[in-house]
């Protein structure tokens, strides 16, 4: 938990993922990181006299008895023009664990503190080098699993979704001084509030609140990518189906049915789309315990579903039990597939029951691969609902975010109301300041120790 108090410590961290790699970086920012970086660097340059803002240095890390932990290139950035806000140091060192360990432990030993998740970034939020929005937005590029999510993500690290809630905020306050006007001097003709202009600017700021919770859902499976299940009854071929998709052998597939009895998930990239395809048990009557746990699961995992696509087997007609699970399903997120088309025995006719419920209907030959490419296709507009590409300026709120505008606009809303009942102004006001309060909560001029923590809490160690 991240501690105003130590906020005047020189942190340090390794600011690279974990593991071997060819560059690795130390980040050390603080007071002291520049006399701690020059008690253990040597420069290559014998001229060297001092660290130079902006500009890489090459030479050596000394360990506490002059011995060459490794050759580095190291940058001098002086607050405030720097990531946090404050004096940074960056090391630049080969990737090796060991070798980041070690410069790492020289630079604890002479002052600097171990950093806490996200005390990087937290630094630079408070030291007001970004708002809450754009520091949430650094953990969101960080874990961004496709390049479209990365540009919403860029969006919103460049400011656009702070200064657009800072702008719906300020025509708020305005109201608020002006409903204060209202209040104080009533009979005052100049000055006077309307109750149609109070409630008018209300449902516009609302309005505009709106729009930027219709981009949440329009975007969610670019940010967060789908989840795609595959169903059906035993020996359906949902083993061969998903194999097929993934273009290698993941589960296996034999003639006995009943082979997957929990669940396997992969995931999948279509045309930058991040799909976690899940392949569930079979769907059958069963005693044995573990079987009936794996359907329940497989049975919960269709009701999370961006789509499910429920396998059949049209080399015969529909078993009962197929149509009955078939029955619950929702037909807008269920694509129902026709497989084993390279069979004989196939029928398209199989599935005029499925047709008839309303389902959506493609055939294919999981085993052989025909119409993979087509269902593949299908398979990312149905997920994407029609939505396209994120238009490049697009604003799209996290979930907290997502969660304070709706409370904000379901207080303007109310606040509309009570201006058609005739509720006084003075109590009127009260939503009124509810609302700004939630907008300031977004972008961090009024949030909770509780929550920045909870934000900065989910970032790694060395951002």
């Amino acid at each position: 938990m991240l501690d105003p108090k130590l906020a005047k410590d020189t942190i340090a961290a390794i600011a690279t993922p974990p593991g071997d790699g060819g560059v690795g970086i130390i980040r050390i920012s603080g007071s002291d990181c520049r006399s701690i970086a020059a008690k253990i660097f040597r420069a290559a340059n014998p001229s060297f006299t001092d660290f130079k803002p902006y500009r890489l240095h090459y030479g050596h890390i000394l360990d506490n008895q002059g011995r060459e932990l490794d050759d580095v290139l190291c940058a001098f950035m002086p607050g405030p023009n720097s990531y946090t806000g404050e004096d940074v140091v960056e090391i630049n060192c080969h990737g090796g664990r060991a070798i980041l360990a070690a410069v790492l432990d020289e630079i604890l030993r002479l002052g600097a503190r171990l950093a806490e998740r996200g005390e990087f970034t937290y630094r630079a939020f408070m030291n007001g080098r970004m708002d809450l929005t754009q520091a949430e937005a650094v953990a969101e590029m960080i874990h961004a699993p496709t390049k479209a999510a990365m540009h919403l993500a860029q969006v919103k690290l460049s400011g656009l979704l702070g200064e657009k809630i800072a702008a719906l905020r300020m025509r708020l306050e305005e109201l608020r001084a002006q409903l204060v006007v209202a209040v104080d001097f009533p009979e005052d003709e100049v000055e006077c509030l309307s109750p149609e202009t109070l409630a008018g600017t209300s449902a516009e700021v609302r309005g505009e609140i709106d729009a930027l919770l219709s981009a949440v859902d329009r975007t969610r499976a670019w940010r967060e990518g789908a989840l795609v299940v595959i169903a059906g009854r035993v020996n359906a071929g949902k083993s061969s189906l998903m194999n097929a998709l993934l273009g290698r052998n993941r589960a296996i597939v034999t003639d006995q049915p009943g082979t997957t009895r929990d669940y396997l998930e992969e995931a999948i990239n279509l045309d930058g789309l991040n799909i976690r395809l899940t392949d569930t048990a079979g769907i059958r009557k069963t005693d044995d315990a573990i079987e009936a746990a794996g359907l329940e699961m497989g049975r919960e995992l269709m009701e999370q579903a961006d789509l499910v696509l429920f396998l059949a087997d049209a080399t015969g007609p529909l078993t009962d039990d197929a149509l009955s699970t078939a029955q619950s399903l929702d037909t807008e997120k269920t694509l129902a597939v026709l497989n084993k088309s390279d069979l004989p025995g196939f029928d398209a006719a199989h599935g005029t029951p499925l047709a008839d419920l309303g389902f959506e209907i493609m055939e294919i030959s999981a085993k052989h691969g025909a119409a993979i490419d087509a269902l593949c296709d299908r398979i990312r507009e149905r997920v994407l609902h029609g939505a396209g590409q994120p238009d490049p300026d697009e604003i799209a709120p996290n979930a907290r975010q997502a969660a304070v505008l709706n409370s904000a606009g379901e207080e303007l809303l109310m606040l509309e109301e009570d201006v058609r009942m005739g509720i006084p102004y003075d109590l009127i006001g009260v939503r009124l300041e509810t609302a700004c309060n939630a907008l300031s909560d977004i972008t961090g001029e009024i949030t909770s120790a509780d929550v920045l923590n909870s934000i900065f809490d989910s970032f790694c160690i060395g951002k």
